[in-house]
This record gives C-alpha cells, sequence and structure tokens, in this order.
C-alpha cells in the first residue's frame, strides 16, 4: 500500500485540530511538533485499516452496480 500523504494545509488543519481537542478536553497545550507527531502515528496506525475498508466499499458499490448491468441494459432479442 502506498503511505497516505497529506497536503501541507490539511496537515497543519488537522494538526491545528488536535491541538484544540487535547487543550479542550485534557486542558494541555500540544505543540506543533507533538500535534504533527501524533498525526503521523494515526496515519500510520490507522491509515491502512481505513484505506482497506475503503478498498471493500468501492469494491461492493461497484460489485452492485455490475449486478445492475444486465437490467440496464439488457435488450430483448425477440421482437
Amino acid at each position: 500500500m502506498k503511505q497516505i500523504e497529506l497536503s501541507p494545509d490539511q496537515r497543519q488543519r488537522l494538526a491545528g485540530q488536535l491541538q484544540s481537542l487535547f487543550q479542550s478536553e485534557f486542558d494541555e497545550n500540544l505543540s506543533e511538533f507533538r500535534a504533527e507527531q501524533i498525526l503521523d502515528l494515526m496515519l500510520r496506525t490507522l491509515g491502512p485499516g481505513v484505506y482497506n475498508q475503503a478498498v471493500q466499499d468501492v469494491r461492493a458499490h461497484l460489485q452492485s452496480k455490475l449486478d445492475d448491468l444486465d437490467g440496464e441494459v439488457y435488450v430483448d432479442e425477440q421482437t
């Protein structure tokens, strides 16, 4: 699996959200460095599972569309 990479804007926004969470829920100031370290850990540990679930969801969606294909485009040969 390809490593999940975030744009600089996404990283900054998510790190800021982590900082806000730690401040509001744990009354702890989280430095930008620590927030990015936590973000990297989350991407490494949670990313593969989330990615795999997304692939399975897309596969199921596409399979349901393929299953409907005969009903959508089938033309009766007896006319």
